[in-house]
């Protein structure tokens, strides 16, 4: 287990504007091909000026989760690896932070649904292990993925101390919340989220909206800016007999937003369009917005302890 001192050094309080950048694109069946599609535009990016760049979650294959199937694990890699190696040319090249989501052989049978992160040298900083792992129709994680061990974590990078989360984590105000109190300017969401097309008409608008509403919620509380990148296109996973899993498959919505300290979408790509969305962000509001809505400095510790209970009786 890593050892703390009582009285850790504090991150680094970055200023000045950051430009993040984030992409969404629809995979195909080829991790070769989406890998590849997902450095040229980490490269577009970085030409549009991005600092950062967040990918969506999973970007080397399709979302296999829509069924329980060993042959999958074979789509996991290792870290370091080839699309972690990839992103860390990318980086050094450009001088560019990368958020990157990966399916993580950590070892002979335990597997990881992961994101690292690369600083603008290229060195490999960390990575984080998804937390909260689902297990909802056609999206069975909990068959692929070991919930992960390394607690929520920060980075100062060099164009600002950054918090990363996956996908499920995004519904838990713990998550963000624990990963802000250590100093997150940035909270980063890669995310594979979408709908279920026989569903779409009854309750689309609703799972949408909650789902934004609830990241938007994060950087109100949390006084920080939030990027989610989410994957496009309609999705059908076949099992080894060629028949699709889900017969409606999923519609993954994109929509990829970056949200500020207040709450407020500053810019929103489209539900079906392949898109590398760069925004400018100021990092002095983060202070500001701490200051003026002080929820960290009115936070009653001294309650909380029942938080920790898995019900209160």
């Amino acid at each position: 287990m890593p050892t703390h001192s009582a009285n850790p050094p504090a991150p680094a309080s970055h200023t000045g504007t950051v430009k993040l950048g984030l992409t969404q694109f629809a995979c195909v069946e080829s991790p070769e091909a989406n890998r590849a599609k997902q450095m040229a535009l980490i490269e577009q990016a970085a030409a549009q000026g991005a600092n950062i760049v967040c990918t969506q979650e999973l970007f080397t294959s399709l979302y296999f989760c829509q069924g329980e199937d060993h042959r999958f694990f074979d789509y996991a890699e290792p870290i370091p690896g080839p699309s972690t190696e990839a992103m860390q040319a990318l980086a050094k090249k450009h001088g560019i932070v990368i958020v990157g989501s990966l399916f993580e052989r950590r070892a002979q049978g335990l597997y990881h649904n992961t994101a690292v992160v690369i600083d603008a040298d290229g060195s490999l900083m960390g990575l984080y292990r998804k937390m909260h792992i689902p297990d909802d129709p056609h999206y069975y994680e909990k068959f692929y993925f070991t919930p992960g061990d390394t607690g929520f974590r920060v980075w100062d990078t060099a164009f600002g101390t950054i918090g990363v989360l996956v996908c499920w984590d995004q519904w838990f105000p713990e998550a963000a919340r624990l990963t802000a109190l250590q100093g997150a300017q940035i909270l980063f969401y890669p995310t594979a989220i979408g709908w279920h097309p026989d569903e779409k008409a009854e309750y689309g608008d609703a799972q949408h909206d909650s789902w934004e509403v609830m990241q938007r919620s994060h950087a109100i509380a949390n006084g920080c800016f939030v990027g989610a990148a989410n994957r496009i296109g309609l999705e059908h996973v076949n099992d080894p007999d060629g028949k699709p899993y889900s017969e409606s498959g999923i519609e993954f919505w994109g929509q990829s937003f970056v949200a500020s300290p207040d709450g407020q979408v500053m810019q929103r790509a489209s539900t079906d369009s392949e898109e590398v969305m760069v925004v400018d962000c100021d990092l002095s509001r983060v202070e500001f917005s701490r200051t003026h809505w002080p929820f960290l400095r009115d936070r009653r510790i001294d309650a909380y302890e029942p938080i920790t209970k898995r019900f209160i009786d």
